[in-house]
């Protein structure tokens, strides 16, 4: 039985759900990156990061790269680069309209008359 598009959505943003995962990522934009480099920008155990590896490996979204005794890891393709960078752009504008309501509610506190929806006080 073939498994729906929206089940294998679902399971692929649930295998980027890690922020260790999200932030190997995010190293890798630019091009493959050695393992120590890895472990020096995220600062976790070893063992840590190569079972975060091994699941993004597993998942086809990024390959390993042997040169010697040296394993880098890069992005499988493009489009993973282009998610995160859609993924920035929504969170931006996000956080944009909750600092639009966060000034709102400030304003609120500092001007409570003057609140959209109540009464002016009177004269």
């Amino acid at each position: 039985m073939q498994v729906p598009l929206y089940q294998a959505k679902a399971e692929f943003f649930r295998m980027l759900g890690h922020p260790v995962r999200i932030r190997v990522l995010e190293l890798l934009q630019h091009g493959p990156v050695p393992v120590r480099d890895l472990l020096n920008e995220i600062e976790i155990e070893p063992s840590n990061l190569s079972q975060q590896l091994a699941v993004l490996r597993r998942s086809g979204i990024v390959v390993s790269i042997r040169e010697g005794s040296t394993v880098s890891y890069a992005l499988a393709g493009g489009d993973v680069a282009e998610l995160l960078r859609a993924a920035r752009r929504i969170l931006t504008e996000l956080l944009a309209g909750q600092s639009e309501l966060l000034a709102e509610l400030r304003q609120a506190d500092v001007h409570p008359a003057l609140t959209p929806g109540s009464a002016r006080p009177s004269s």
